[in-house]
């Protein structure tokens, strides 16, 4: 009964996590709406779809995991009482494949997507390309930052699934 609640109190932190991504979201749709109404510049006025596209896009991935995490939760206690050594098997392949994913994004993906986007900042000089990069940029830290601590939780989680084995 003790990893169920391991499992339970990890997809809760989970969904804690993904109201960061929306918190965010909702931040770089304000930074949208500041750049639309305030903006008086070429300059200002070229962030208006870089921060929208970033904010849908950070409020697309924080609802996503709130979702799957949430129904997660309730379905949790079902697999556990119908077979406690599968639920603890497909765990431990679920968060190896996690861990390997988060390896690979926070690894390689963002830190070249962030080494172009800068490139980029230097060598073209129009505003749309450079808010382009910059809000690129900052998604990418926003996310790297989010997914940092999330990959520490599930490599935690991952630990205490396999002592149960």
């Amino acid at each position: 009964m003790e990893i169920l609640k391991i499992a339970t109190e990890w997809a809760k932190a989970e969904v804690f996590s993904s109201k960061f991504f929306i918190l965010f979201g909702f931040f770089f749709v304000a930074a949208t709406l500041g750049f639309w109404q305030l903006g008086k510049t070429e300059t200002a006025r070229a962030y208006i779809y870089p921060t929208l596209v970033a904010g849908i896009f950070l409020l697309a991935v924080g609802f996503g995991i709130l979702y799957a995490n949430k129904s997660r939760v309730s379905s949790f206690e079902l697999s556990y009482q119908s077979d406690k050594a599968a639920f603890i098997t497909s765990e431990i392949a679920r968060t190896e494949k996690i861990i390997g994913e988060y390896t690979t994004i926070a690894l390689k993906v963002i830190p070249s997507i962030v080494a172009l986007a800068a490139l980029l900042i230097i060598f073209i000089d129009t505003p749309l390309w450079r808010a382009i990069c910059i809000t690129t940029i900052a998604m990418m830290a926003v996310i790297l930052l989010i997914d940092s601590n999330a990959k520490t939780r599930v490599e935690e989680y991952h630990k205490q699934l396999e002592l149960h084995v």
